[in-house]
C-alpha cells in the first residue's frame, strides 16, 4: 500500500528551532528548566508552572501508543495516534510502516523523520 504524502507544517517563531532540528535529523522536545517537565506542543511558557524558562532538549524518540484510529475511508488510508513519549508528553502523530491491523494500545514505537511537502521532515512513529 502506498503511504500518503505528509502535508507541510506551518512553522511559527516558537517552533522554528524544532523544524530546523528535524531537517538535521534530530527530534527535540521543549522542557521547562524550572519544573523539569517536558511538554508538547512546543511553547515559550511551561504549561505546568507557567515559567518562561523553557529549552529544547533532544528526545529519545521512543514512546508507546496511547490511543489510535485508522482512517480507512481516506483516498490513502492512514493511522493517527496519541503517543506517550518516554519523556512524558503526549503527542498526536501518524503511525507508519506497518500493517494497520496490528497496531495496538501500549505498543512500543520509535520516531522516524519523514519527508513532507515543502522539504520539511515531520516526526511520525513506527512500531519498534
Amino acid at each position: 500500500m502506498t503511504e500518503r504524502t505528509l502535508p507541510a507544517p506551518t512553522p511559527t517563531p516558537e517552533t522554528e528551532a524544532f523544524w530546523a532540528a528535524t531537517r538535521a535529523g534530530k527530534f527535540l522536545v521543549k522542557t521547562c528548566t524550572e519544573c523539569q517537565r517536558a511538554h508538547w506542543y512546543p511553547r515559550a511558557l511551561c504549561p505546568f508552572c507557567f515559567a518562561d524558562a523553557t529549552e529544547w532538549r533532544e528526545a529519545s524518540g521512543k514512546g508507546r501508543i496511547y490511543s489510535f484510529s485508522i482512517m480507512r475511508r481516506a483516498p490513502q488510508p492512514y493511522a493517527i495516534a496519541y503517543v506517550a513519549l518516554e519523556e512524558g508528553p503526549m503527542m498526536m502523530t501518524n503511525i507508519v510502516g506497518c500493517d494497520f491491523d496490528r497496531i495496538a494500545i501500549g505498543q512500543p514505537v520509535r520516531v522516524e523523520l519523514r519527508e513532507a511537502e515543502g522539504g520539511f521532515r515531520v516526526p511520525v512513529f513506527t512500531p519498534g
